[in-house]
């Protein structure tokens, strides 16, 4: 039985010099195993170039489609009718839609002293008395001005857009009766944050995000700030035929910036180092390296870079590019460079 015993505290003795020797012999070998791995590591990468081109800078927002208020250009591009005496309808001339003339008579009404007709034909009695000189100049002014409060003609051409008079119907000083528009005449109402209204100015272009886009231009910023939600008015000029309609709501952008010919690298290639630097990793053969990069405007995929030794051409690693080393060997799969040169789609500031 001693004997047993002792042959088991060998071999356990033995057992343990052989697992110690096979530790030591492994971490001795490791660092040498892993430096060969490490230099021999090839990252498989896609890339794109550096190009150049025009990139925007954007404010966007949402407005609303209205007819043109008046300003130094002109008179309001839209009114509202309402009768000048309490009365009841006699007849109404116009449809909603139909297009109207500047003084078309376009409402007819009796008030409670005098009635259309009697109106009308008073008119045509003075007239006739004026010509006689059986009467004066002033009775005639007054019998015109009698039977002018109780027709409502339209100050301005346009499409009648709401007609809400009915014969019959009675009616008093506060009552629209028509709205006329002139739809060639349109402007987008916005309201746009207060912290930008420094950047906008007259005449900027706002890009009105329709299918078709279409294109207007700023023509009012509003001095003051709405408190109760920290923005200004805008108001942009709608182009005639624009096919957009009164209370039409729309997004919009407005061009704050514009960089021609400025150095661009795809979005996805520009990343952030550990240090929150931002990089791009330039390829030369098999071997890419980080390189740090100012950025600037990003429009539809690209992105505004400028840095020490950088021109137009020059191979970038895109996707694959976040995490690499600062320089490694790399292995191109094929070209990501599919971002299309920007024209009107882009991130807004």
């Amino acid at each position: 039985m001693k004997a047993i015993k002792t042959i088991v505290a060998i071999v356990v003795i033995v057992g343990v010099g052989v697992g110690l020797y096979l530790l030591i012999t492994s971490h001795q070998s490791r660092p040498e195993a892993q430096g060969e791995a490490g230099s021999n590591t090839v990252v498989s990468v896609e890339v794109g170039t550096l190009k150049r081109m025009t990139l925007h800078q954007y404010l966007t927002g949402y407005g609303t489609v209205e007819p043109m208020p008046a300003s130094q250009a002109g008179p309001p591009a839209s009114a509202s009718l309402a009768p000048a005496v309490a009365g009841v309808v006699a007849r109404v001339n116009v449809v909603e839609g139909q297009h109207v003339d500047k003084g078309d008579l376009l409402v007819e009404l009796n008030s409670g002293t005098v009635t259309l007709d009697y109106a009308r034909q008073e008119v045509e009695r003075q007239k006739k008395l004026y010509a006689e000189h059986n009467t004066s100049e002033r009775n005639l002014q007054n019998a015109e001005a009698q039977l002018a409060v109780l027709q409502m003609t339209s100050p301005l051409s346009g499409t009648a857009v709401h007609v809400n008079a009915k014969p019959g119907a009675a009616v008093d000083l506060t009552t629209v009766a028509v709205e006329v528009f002139d739809l060639n005449r349109l402007a987008l109402r916005a309201n746009l944050p207060a912290a930008d209204a420094a950047e906008l100015k007259s005449g900027q272009e706002v890009q009105v995000q329709t299918e078709p886009p279409v294109t207007a231009t700023l023509s009012f910023i509003s001095p003051a700030i709405d408190a109760s939600n920290g923005t200004v008015m805008a108001r942009a000029s709608l182009p005639q035929n624009s096919a957009l309609h009164p209370g039409q709501f729309v997004g919009l952008r407005v061009v704050i910036g514009i960089h021609t010919n400025c150095l661009a690298a795809p979005a996805e290639s520009v990343v952030t180092d550990l240090n929150g630097t931002n990089v791009i990793a330039l390829v030369n053969g098999t071997e890419a390296t980080q390189t740090p990069v100012q950025v600037g405007y990003r429009e539809n995929g690209w992105v505004e870079v400028s840095g020490s030794d950088l021109h137009e051409g020059q191979t970038v690693v895109t996707v694959g590019a976040y995490g690499l080393p600062q320089k490694t060997k790399i292995e191109m799969a094929h070209s990501s460079d599919q971002a299309a040169t920007p024209t009107n789609s882009a991130p807004a500031k």
